[in-house]
């Protein structure tokens, strides 16, 4: 079989990623689990054209992946889809991981986004993280929340993304999509320079270092609205995470910085639903002056506490979260227990 065979394979049958490893077959995971396409195992001279096809069906010369073994990039194959790959090397062999990623921004009710996060498009400053592992379904969130903003607000709209996934047409907004390596060196570079660029809305891809972090912090303080990723689970991880990359001598001031610029936090996760689909599951976390208090105090550990009192205010633990996937009937009590922050508690509030 040819890649766009592959590809088109995966596209009908709904998979997240196609995998291309040497020794097994060429497989797909579709809702979580992993299936292969065919019986054919593969072995590395077919591994090799396989990735070889993808760099030119991407147009991209393969030099980076042979000199250092890792790339990560992403093209079009038009009519079918968007397709995000990471090639790596494993066993001396060629292998990788594409992503599946449809040319339309999805529907956030189709994917059981909640609308207080879709909401939060009406910001018109200050700083929203969505946060949680790999392949918890961050991008679609912000993809989302940045189709909100287009289609309803005149203002430009920044995106800095190592690959690009979803791609936005001009609505209301301006869109303007930047591609790290390509458009731009390096995260930090692009943020600095899109500051110049007459910005409303900057969306980073990934706070990966404590200068990126400070100058995202500055922007959200200048009046930008900034919504960024970091790779945490949970509000007050996610808050240590940004301390904890500073100095200690610096870590006072990032704490005040961190507490007046800092509006939403967003953490999620994927969970196996009673239908075999994947839904997600959000904490959600809204600073108010007792949050606030408590970074300034260095004492973020009482943080859920505030958010589990904080209903009234939009908020939402994680535990509560999955307690109401489960009283919806959307995932059964083993899947909610095994995903919970707390697992002993939530089953009491279960009986």
């Amino acid at each position: 079989m040819e890649i766009l065979d592959y590809l088109r394979i995966a596209v009908e049958r709904e998979a997240s990623d196609l995998f291309i490893v040497a020794g097994g077959t060429v497989s797909c995971k579709i809702q979580g689990q992993i299936t292969p396409i065919g019986d054919e195992r593969i072995f590395p001279p077919e591994t090799e054209r396989l990735i070889r096809s993808i760099y030119d069906e991407a147009g991209r010369d393969i030099a980076h992946y042979i000199e250092t073994g890792d790339d990560d990039f992403s093209f079009a194959v038009k009519d079918l889809a968007r397709f995000r790959i990471n090639a790596y090397r494993q066993r001396g062999s060629m292998a990788a991981v594409v992503r599946v990623v449809a040319f339309n921004i999805p529907d956030y009710h189709e994917m059981h986004i909640p609308d207080q996060v879709i909401e939060l498009a009406e910001i018109d400053h200050g700083m929203i993280l969505v946060t949680g592992t790999a392949g918890s379904g961050k991008s679609t969130t912000q993809a989302c929340i940045i189709d909100r903003v287009n289609r309803t607000r005149s203002c430009h709209i920044i995106t800095l993304e190592d690959p690009i996934e979803y791609l936005h047409r001009n609505q209301k907004s301006i869109v303007s999509q930047r591609e790290i390596a390509i458009d731009t060196e390096n995260y930090l570079t692009a943020l600095r320079a899109c500051l110049r660029q007459a910005p409303d809305v900057i969306l980073l891809g990934e706070m990966r270092d404590h200068e990126t972090i400070r100058t995202a912090m500055t922007a959200a303080e200048t009046g930008h609205l900034i919504i960024a990723t970091l790779h945490t689970s949970g509000a007050v991880n996610t808050i240590d995470r940004i301390i904890d990359s500073f100095p200690p001598t610096q870590q006072a001031q990032i704490r005040i910085q961190l507490s007046s610029v800092l509006h939403t936090v967003v953490s999620q996760q994927l969970v196996p639903s009673k239908n075999g689909e994947m839904v997600p599951a959000f904490e959600i976390m809204n600073m108010n002056s007792a949050i606030k208090s408590l970074i300034r105090d260095s004492k973020s550990h009482q943080i859920d506490n505030v958010i589990a009192s904080g209903s009234a205010e939009g908020m939402i633990t994680m535990d509560q979260a999955l307690l109401n996937l489960y009283k919806e009937g959307l995932i059964d009590m083993n899947i909610a227990l095994s995903y919970a922050v707390n697992a002993e508690q939530l089953k009491r509030r279960m009986v």
